[in-house]
């Protein structure tokens, strides 16, 4: 089995969000982040876009996305690509 690296988009539930807060709470619940790069959308509101390694076994994607929808201050996570390496 190998690994794939996710690139995922973060969404904020609103401008107020401290966004180093989360990028520490993210790098605790996915320790193999990889990169997470502030992403302006617009009147204020930043989505943080990043990269994590995973394996390539059925779920894991999912639970990524589960992970990172269950913070707080999280509105949604979703993923942007998925690339095999």
């Amino acid at each position: 089995m190998g690994d794939v690296a996710l690139i995922l988009r973060v969404m904020p539930e609103s401008p107020e969000v401290d966004l180093e807060v989360l990028k520490a709470e993210i790098k605790q619940v996915l320790p193999r982040v990889q990169q997470i790069v502030e992403e302006p959308i617009g009147f204020g509101l930043k989505a943080l876009k990043l990269v994590v390694v995973v394996g390539d076994q059925g779920g894991e994607t999912d639970a990524v996305e589960a992970k990172l929808s269950g913070l707080k201050g999280v509105e949604r996570a979703e993923i942007v690509e998925l690339t095999l390496m």
